[in-house]
């Protein structure tokens, strides 16, 4: 399955989850299954969790960072906004790199 593929499905899995309760509610207790469910391979030994943001909590999610420890001129050209490799495209990979 292809990286647009993988995102068009995870899109779907979402907004079933908002118009049919009872999905979310098994989506939150148990994303694995239901990802495998909805036809996601999830690698043995991988936990996937399920969180909702609400008006009062916002969850963020903190990647994995680079393996090793990072010079000073790879920690301020992060801290400068202008983290490149380490984050880019992140966002719309963030399930990708385990599925």
């Amino acid at each position: 399955m292809t990286n647009k593929e993988q995102g068009k499905k995870i899109g779907q899995i979402i907004t079933k989850a908002w118009a049919d309760q009872a999905f979310k509610e098994r989506l939150l207790a148990d994303a694995t299954a239901v990802l495998k469910e909805q036809g996601l391979a999830v690698p043995e030994g991988v936990t996937v969790k399920a969180v909702e943001n609400s008006d009062k909590v916002f969850h963020i999610i903190l990647p994995q960072g680079p393996e090793g420890k990072m010079s000073d001129e790879e920690l301020d050209t992060v801290a400068a906004g202008r983290a490149g490799d380490y984050t880019e495209g992140f966002c719309t990979n963030l399930m990708w790199g385990i599925f």
